[in-house]
């Protein structure tokens, strides 16, 4: 086999879970094979280059061998070798994401705590009835 199309190469390589997924990637020009947008049709062979983004990342690898059939992921990963870039790009993101934390995941998350709960009512409580900081109709 010299020759296999791009969505099916990526299914079977593990970057996407089905081929339509692939498709769909493909449609939003979202791979690239050989510096070029790619459509599902395209045929690619070893030593091409695919670029493709999950995420926020982008990934390069390069062809080293085709499947016919999806194989479990250390078979998978032997279809390509990702260029050394991609992986110093890779553990960059990695980094960023470990020392620029996402602010939503700051906010403590879950059930209040004892703690937590009686703060909360004695801070409602302290308004008394009023439930809202605006000014009273009756104060003039």
């Amino acid at each position: 086999m010299e020759r296999m199309r791009i969505d099916k190469w990526l299914w079977a390589a593990r970057f996407y879970k089905t081929r339509s997924l692939a498709v769909d990637e493909i449609d939003r020009h979202r791979v690239q094979v050989n510096g070029e947008n790619a459509k599902p049709s395209r045929e690619i062979r070893p030593g091409d280059t695919v670029a493709l983004r999950q995420g926020d990342a982008t990934r390069t690898v390069r062809v080293l061998g085709l499947s016919l059939q999806r194989g479990p992921a250390p078979v998978a990963q032997q279809l390509y070798e990702e260029t050394p870039e991609s992986l110093a790009a890779q553990a960059a993101a990695r980094e960023r994401r470990h020392v620029a934390r996402e602010p939503a995941l700051a906010i403590e998350q879950g059930r209040p705590t004892k703690r937590d709960r009686r703060q909360l009512d004695q801070a409602r409580h302290g308004w008394g009835d009023r439930w809202s900081a605006s000014v009273d109709d009756d104060i003039k």
